[in-house]
């Protein structure tokens, strides 16, 4: 249909055909809301078919584009369409730009980008929805088919690529639709590791969007021969300039299959200690516990020394150290730093907190307070200060002194007339 064919429908409608056409629309809206809220009163938040509210997922336009389109075909035996017609372009650009929109952000959570994507997508969608409501797509089409580009000996026009582009990131999408399902249907089942689950979840995505791509590059009509010369350039490439590249990709891998270091472990790396709060394909983000967080490449973990503090147990051991004066009592003083660590509902009592007299200090007796904890990721130096607190009432209440630092001056001479102190220790 071209813009006259669009001027003469809209001569010929008239109120009574707008009305059964608003109904029946209405109708189609209604019966698609209805499925939609009958089925997916038990479904996720998150889910792609039916969304938060039941109407912002895939399944909502595209019920209501099968309906639309149905009763389409029935009123067109009986009378000029127009107001059906717009419907079903209208939900045909709702379906495409909700499942562009739902898929990136299941996948793509977090990210900046997926925002520029979902805004461009809805502006092409609806600029040819308009397009085609009014008659104008085919002459534009037509057009873009008129405009070619030179790639070398071969010429192809601009229709081609946009054609081309949409369709790549139509598969690519459903591509990763299939993979973030499999992700959380199957794989959050079958596999309990997380670690595991994180490197079958990459090499699954990776899988599917390799055939995808080779898919849209078929239906394009890229020849697929051809992507052996690129294949072995690739090689070439990653043989010379993306050695480090390649090298911290393979070792994501090797980490997440040997499960030397897992989601959740606490480690040292160099200097920077913290908990591992995920392993991508090329680097590590390890959190500290003062909210710092690091970015490790994954060969820097291959290959240097890291120190696992989770391999073996899931205990973290925190000390403490105070000085009370020679006169105390050493069993007392003991006891009252234990029960300050008991009384904390994160310490474990197994191995229950222990205190030792680990020095005589010049200004009194040493003990370090060894505890230990679970949840190191909560934080420990928040533990420590309350314990510390409790060390000190305890202290405090028992009157066991806490002595300030203090140091002899032994005065060699004086001038004559200026007579020493009577006390020279300060």
């Amino acid at each position: 249909m071209n813009f006259n064919d669009f001027t003469q429908r809209l001569a010929q409608v008239d109120a009574r055909g707008i009305a059964i056409e608003l109904a029946a629309l209405a109708a189609c809206i209604a019966l698609a809301w209805g499925i939609c809220r009958w089925f997916g009163r038990d479904q996720p938040k998150d889910s792609i078919w039916f969304g938060e509210r039941t109407f912002d997922g895939v399944l909502f336009p595209l019920l209501a584009l099968v309906f639309a389109e149905l009763a389409r075909r029935l009123v067109a035996e009986y009378q000029t369409i127009l107001v059906l017609r717009i419907g079903v372009s209208v939900f045909l650009s709702l379906a495409v730009i909700r499942l562009f929109a739902r898929v990136l952000r299941a996948v793509f959570p977090a990210s900046n980008l997926v925002r520029l994507l979902e805004r461009t997508i809805s502006w092409l969608a609806w600029a040819a929805a308009v397009l085609w409501i009014i008659g104008l797509l085919p002459p534009v089409l037509a057009e873009l088919d008129d405009i070619t580009l030179a790639f070398g000996k071969t010429r192809v026009s601009l229709q081609t690529i946009i054609q081309g582009a949409l369709s790549a990131g139509l598969v690519l999408v459903i591509a990763l639709w299939i993979a973030s399902t499999i992700e959380k249907r199957i794989l959050r089942e079958a596999v309990t590791d997380l670690s595991m689950r994180k490197v079958a979840s990459n090499a699954v995505r990776a899988l599917l969007l390799l055939v995808g791509l080779l898919f849209a590059l078929s239906a394009v009509g890229v020849d697929l021969t051809a992507l052996s010369v690129l294949g072995g350039a690739l090689g070439v490439g990653l043989g010379f300039g993306l050695q480090k590249l390649a090298a911290n990709y393979v070792s994501g891998f090797v980490i997440l299959l040997e499960r030397s270091i897992r989601i959740g472990d606490n480690v040292k790396v160099d200097t920077f200690e913290g908990r591992i709060t995920d392993i991508k394909t090329r680097y590590t983000l390890i959190r500290a516990g003062n909210g710092r967080e690091a970015i490790v490449p994954n060969e820097s973990l291959i290959t240097s020394r890291v120190e696992n503090l989770s391999i073996a147990d899931r205990k973290f051991n925190i000390t403490t150290s105070i000085v009370v004066g020679y006169e105390s009592d050493v069993a007392q003083v003991q006891a009252i730093l234990c029960d300050a660590a008991k009384a904390q509902s994160r310490v474990m009592t197994d191995p229950a907190p222990v205190a030792f007299l680990m020095n005589f200090a010049p200004d009194g007796l040493e003990f370090t307070l060894n505890f230990w904890v679970a949840d190191p990721d909560k934080g420990k130096d928040n533990l420590r200060s309350a314990i510390n607190v409790a060390i000190l009432e305890g202290l405090r209440a028992a009157k066991i002194d806490i002595p300030y630092p203090q140091r002899v001056l032994r005065v060699e001479s004086l001038p004559p007339g200026i007579s020493p102190p009577a006390d020279a220790a300060l």
